[in-house]
This record gives C-alpha cells, structure tokens and sequence, in this order.
C-alpha cells in the first residue's frame, strides 16, 4: 500500500474512533461535519476534515476499501505529493458542492455532512481516466469498462441531487 494513502486510511480510523467514543461533542460537530453555515461562521477547515469524518461503520468502511483499491494504484502512478494534492482538492471540492447544494438547492444551510465520498470519486474518476480499458466489477460480479462504472457511479449521485432537491 502506498504511504499517503495509508496516511489517510489512518487518519480517517482515527477520526471514526473519535466518533465512537465522543459522540456528538462541539469537538467533533465543530471540526468534523461541512455545512453552509459552517463555513459562514468561519469554519473552513471541515471543508477538509469532514472528509476525514465518517460515523456509520458502513460509509467508513465501503470509502475506504476503495480508496485502498484505487487510491494505491494512483499514487503509485502519479506519485505520492500529486496524489494529495489531487485528494485534498477533491475533498474540498466534494465538501464544498454539498454546502452549496444544501444552502442554494436544498434551502438547508445548515444541513451538515460527512464522509470521503467526495474525495474518493475523485480518485475513482482519475483511475478510469488513466486506465479506461480496465475492467472493474459491479456489485462485485458484473464485469464493465472503468470509464462506464466511473460514469454510472458520478451519474447516482446527480440522479440522488436531483431527488434530494425535489424532496
């Protein structure tokens, strides 16, 4: 495994286990959850560590197993100071369009959120930008070009955004 990615693995696990045994404390709603009012109130740094943040052990575990999975193949290739740079823009990216959907589509600013999704479709994206003609499995069995399941997956998210804005 290459070294940033099990940096962020770390990271994310401790963070997760600040979940468990914090709970809901101002330490971790303050630093760990992005919203639009959030970030009005002058909190910019959970634009980045809410992408270190899961609570369910699902979400935790189903990011981090595909980081692992494509994130070590990108590092590898891209070597490990473009990949975090690459992640953390991505982060922030990911964190930022939730707040800005809650805020402007949704009418909830202050609707937080959590979770490396955002990141890790980045790292998802640029892998089957880099090896289209890969082969990856649906649900673990259905075989599918790279760029397809790349697209298939960025294409739920836009049909739960546009579910989530008509309620």
């Amino acid at each position: 495994m290459q070294p940033v990615v099990l940096a962020i693995l770390v990271l994310n696990a401790i963070v997760f286990v600040g979940w468990i045994i914090l709970g809901q404390a101002p330490v971790m709603t303050d630093n760990f959850l992005v919203s639009w009012d959030a970030l009005e109130a002058g909190r910019y740094w959970t634009l980045l560590g809410s992408a270190f943040s899961h609570i369910a052990g699902f979400h935790f575990l189903i990011n981090m197993y595909v980081l692992a999975t494509f994130g070590s193949f990108v590092e590898q290739v891209i070597g490990s100071w473009r990949f975090v740079v690459f992640y953390l823009v991505a982060a922030i990216i990911g964190s930022l369009g939730h707040a800005t959907v809650s805020a402007f589509l949704l009418d909830k600013p202050e609707l937080p959120a959590l979770g490396a999704s955002g990141a890790v479709s980045g790292v998802v994206i640029l892998f089957s930008l880099m090896v289209p003609q890969a082969t990856l499995l649906l649900l673990g069995f259905i075989p599918m070009p790279a760029l397809l399941g790349a697209l298939l997956f960025v294409g739920l998210d836009v049909v739960g955004l546009i579910a989530q804005t008509e309620g």
